[in-house]
């Protein structure tokens, strides 16, 4: 058992030796190389990414407008007649009176109280 460990280490030590020997002088060298050259290695520096702050506020804040102008014309509001048929009385708070002439329903009217005056309501 002794006898292989000592072949072992005598078939290491041979070329671990002749790894560390410092290589006699030649005339040229021959070695093989793996791998592919793209004529490109990099830069052997990699500045840092520059810093970016934020442009610093406004010195005064203005806000925008609370309201808008309005338009410098209104169009009149288009007129629509009321529909149905004319109406026939007129209802002015308790008291209820027939009309003498037919009006449109919704317009304004009076009714004949006692002593000289009149309440105002709506026809119907």
């Amino acid at each position: 058992m002794r006898r292989w460990i000592i072949v072992a280490l005598a078939a290491l030590a041979l070329p671990c030796a002749a790894l560390l020997a410092p290589p006699a002088q030649a005339d040229g060298r021959v070695g093989v190389f793996l791998g592919f050259n793209t004529g490109y290695w990099g830069p052997g520096y990699y500045a840092p990414r520059p810093y970016y702050y934020a442009p610093p506020p406004p010195p005064v804040y203005y806000p925008p407008p609370a309201y808008y102008a309005p338009p410098t014309y209104y169009p009149p509001p288009a007129y629509y007649p009321p529909v149905g048929p004319p109406a026939q009385a007129c209802y002015a708070g308790p008291y209820m009176c027939q009309l003498d002439r037919a009006v449109p329903a919704g317009d304004s009217c009076s009714c004949p109280v006692t002593g000289n005056t009149r309440v105002y309501g709506r026809a119907g």
